[in-house]
């Protein structure tokens, strides 16, 4: 494991997005909390949150979470939130310049790849990603498949 990077816990662990590995090399990661209403993070606690077509914005000096789905909590009336509203992320304002100098290249675009509980904080795993090409693509799910069978046959040994 790369140093300075903690592991957190797998039952910790509300969402993730699988699809960004596979359409994206992800360059950097950078975790950073998020701005939630009450009933927000009780959905998340019922891991009701998609991560699928979500991405991150920088505007004003500030990160926001755009298009991430997190669905309205069954018990939460008229209290309740909007499931696509965009959500301040908390971060330093080193970490934000970094983000916004990184995505003035083409190309580059910052994706969610994880949300999870830490100290009871819901936390999001953040990338600054570049489109991998079809035959990226391709590459990719082709060292997998290499990789696997590898393991296969030297289980066997």
């Amino acid at each position: 494991m790369a140093k300075g990077k903690k592991q957190h816990n797998n039952d910790n662990l509300m969402a993730q997005n699988k699809k960004a590995r596979h359409d994206y090399s992800i360059l950097e990661t950078v975790e950073a909390g998020i701005v939630l209403t009450g009933t927000e993070i009780k959905s998340i606690r019922d891991r009701r949150i998609n991560l699928k077509d979500g991405f991150v914005q920088i505007r004003n000096g500030e990160a926001y979470m755009m298009n991430v789905h997190i669905s309205e909590y069954a018990q939460g009336n008229q209290f309740n939130h909007d499931p696509l509203r965009n959500r301040k992320l908390l971060l330093h304002k080193k970490q934000i310049h970094r983000l916004a100098e990184a995505t003035k290249d083409k190309g580059i675009t910052i994706v969610p790849l994880k949300v999870y509980l830490k100290n009871g904080f819901a936390k999001v795993l953040i990338g600054v990603a570049k489109g991998k090409r079809e035959f990226d693509k391709r590459e990719t799910i082709k060292r997998r498949d290499q990789k696997r069978h590898i393991d296969r046959v030297m289980k066997h040994y």
